[in-house]
């Protein structure tokens, strides 16, 4: 049993340390549609690279349409991210770049959101892969709806599925405790038998002599 509890410890503590080196996982996932009043938004696009020892070269440019359906180029990434030589005065100081070095996530950020800023936004993506022999092309579009609200909704569903992660949390580190708790006793109780079975096994030639059986007559 002691050796079975020690086994399991390994393999949590070698869990945990392989989940601390672990790099990050890029995952292109859905971008928020909702953004508040006043606030930071971040208008999402992810790019992943699927194999990232190749190299890349990518560039980036995000559009946005209004009610009037026209298509304004609002922000660029060329070498390194900046605001379009024209672009308008709406926009300009209220656009940042919110993505990262490995240009896996090219995303943006808005300032201090306006109400005006409801519409569409297109993140368009052009990715120049170079191989040893050759080199190809691969593009990348992201269509995000924006609506700005005067105040944040509550996402019930999201709340939710916080709350039973937390309390799922709280279970499994219980029992965990309980199991490490039940092995300790086991473990306890498994020395102590051995031990009343090694005191009783000196404990009888000691009795032996104590008690001599009747002696033998010729």
């Amino acid at each position: 049993m002691a050796t079975q509890v020690r086994v399991v410890l390994h393999l949590l503590l070698l869990h945990i340390f392989a989940g601390k080196k672990a790099g990050p996982v890029c995952v292109e996932v859905d971008p928020e549609t909702e953004a508040v009043k006043g606030e930071f938004m971040k208008l999402k696009c992810v790019y992943c690279m699927k194999r990232e020892e190749i190299s890349a070269t990518t560039t980036v440019e995000w559009y946005y349409i209004g009610p009037d359906k026209r298509e304004v180029l609002i922000y660029e990434y060329y070498d390194e991210p900046r605001e379009p030589q024209n672009v308008e005065d709406y926009w300009k100081g209220r656009l940042v770049w919110n993505g990262s070095k490995d240009m896996q996530d090219i995303s943006i950020g808005i300032l201090n959101v306006t109400l005006n800023d409801t519409g569409t936004y297109k993140c368009m993506a052009v990715r120049l892969y170079k191989y040893t022999f050759f080199k190809s092309t691969g593009t990348w579009k992201v269509t995000i709806d924006l609506k700005v609200k005067e105040r944040a909704s509550q996402d019930i569903t999201a709340l939710y599925s916080q709350i039973m992660m937390y309390v799922l949390l709280v279970f499994l580190t219980f029992w965990l405790l309980v199991e490490m708790i039940y092995c300790y006793r086991k473990i306890s109780k498994s020395d102590d038998q051995a031990q009343d079975n090694a005191t009783d096994y000196l404990a009888i030639p000691s009795e032996n002599k104590e008690n001599p059986g009747p002696a033998v007559t010729e």
